[in-house]
């Protein structure tokens, strides 16, 4: 009888072990696939993160699959050792199991790969050398520069430069600018009336000084070609500051002896100021500065560009070597002022130009800073169109 007892609490012991060795195997094993759950409402669906085993891993055979439910609560048969969910103690379910009661939830708990932001567009200066009457060459420069897709962040000029940079910032056409040139207007209201003229009727000119004037040193005052500007070509009354182009006008101030970039205020003054070539015009005064022509010391204004802001430097130099002359060349009127000029713009733009990422440099020989020639005008336009048409090719590469 003893025996027996023994026996019989063996087997207790041993139903009773296995009873509760059976929600750990469920919990590892076997993926809930109740259509409603007790923490759902009917007709909301649940998503489990883990997938489902496959039958090969499973330690059960395939007649152990869980079968359908009847009733929002499922039954499992005892002989395959499967319970109830309500019944898994919660601190046996796996770290890795879980519900994510909504799509939103699913996917924000997911890694999502994203586009590498695409690299920011160099900011893109242009700087355009002075050179009077070589200025026609600019124009088709930015025009092929424009074809080619290439928008400026910055413009600078310096003279002549500062004239066509200034135009275009302020929004006037490249076609309206190229026929002042060719037809000679902007020359003529830059020089007024003839160098030849001005020099013979000079002492007539001085007589106001007799008098207690108190004018500027120069031939030319300057002010009928900063209307001709303002006027002809549709930019009245602008402002820098207002211009559809961030821009400056390079500027000697005689006061102090430096350049200066001319950032704000009147788009007229600041063209007109760039321009007055010292001896020829007037200096400009502008609040306490005396401005002259920038090109007496920054004459391609690459470096002036760059402090702008600008990462990549186009320059457009229109100045010339310095190549032998004939004596007889310096019997004309001005002849010698002019060659002076053209030696000093040559050696001062060499250092510049090493400072840009391109240099575009139209052949211009030949054609004197003060012309007036519509046949100038159109050499100049066609040496521009050849050298912008040569470097694109070097343009594209970087």
């Amino acid at each position: 009888m003893l025996a027996r007892r023994k026996s019989l609490s063996s087997l207790l012991l041993a139903l009773t072990m296995a009873g509760a060795l059976c929600p750990q195997v469920w919990a590892d094993e076997v993926i809930d696939r109740n259509p409603n759950p007790p923490d759902t409402k009917p007709g909301e669906t649940t998503v489990n993160v883990e997938p489902t085993k496959s039958s090969t891993d499973s330690p059960t055979d395939s007649s152990s699959a869980a079968p359908a439910a009847t009733d929002s609560k499922v039954q499992y048969d005892k002989d395959s050792k499967l319970v109830s969910p309500e019944s898994i103690p919660v601190s046996t379910v796996p770290d890795k199991v879980g519900i994510i009661e909504t799509t939103r939830g699913w996917l924000n708990d997911i890694d999502h790969w994203k586009a590498k932001p695409k690299p920011a567009r160099p900011k893109i200066g242009l700087a355009l050398g002075g050179g009077g009457a070589r200025g026609a060459a600019h124009v088709p420069v930015i025009r092929a520069l424009e074809k080619e897709g290439i928008k400026f962040d910055y413009i600078a000029g310096t003279s002549i430069g500062a004239v066509v940079g200034g135009l275009y910032a302020a929004g006037v056409s490249l076609d309206d600018m190229e026929d002042e040139f060719e037809n000679g207007k902007l020359m003529r209201n830059f020089m007024t009336v003839s160098l030849a003229v001005r020099i013979a009727v000079s002492p007539v000119l001085l007589m106001p000084r007799v008098f207690g004037s108190k004018e500027y040193d120069g031939l030319y005052r300057g002010n009928k070609f900063r209307k001709y500007l303002v006027r002809g070509l549709s930019c009245h009354d602008m402002n820098i500051e207002d211009l559809k182009i961030p821009f400056a006008a390079i500027s000697l101030n005689l006061l102090d002896g430096k350049p200066y970039m001319i950032r704000k205020g009147n788009l007229g003054f600041a063209m007109q100021a760039s321009s007055a070539v010292p001896g020829l015009r007037k200096p400009v005064e502008i609040g306490d500065y005396l401005f002259v022509d920038g090109g007496v010391l920054c004459n391609l204004p690459v470096k002036q560009v760059r402090e702008m802001g600008a990462d990549f430097v186009i320059a457009v130099n229109i100045d010339q070597p310095f190549p032998e002359a004939k004596k007889e060349e310096f019997r004309k009127i001005g002849s010698v002022t002019t060659r002076m000029l053209n030696w000093d713009l040559w050696d001062m733009d060499r250092p510049q130009a090493d400072l840009a990422d391109i240099t575009i440099h139209p052949d211009t020989s030949n054609v004197s800073l003060i012309s007036t020639k519509k046949a100038d005008a159109l050499k100049c336009a066609k040496a521009g169109e050849k050298a912008v048409q040569e470097a694109l090719p070097i343009l594209r590469e970087k």
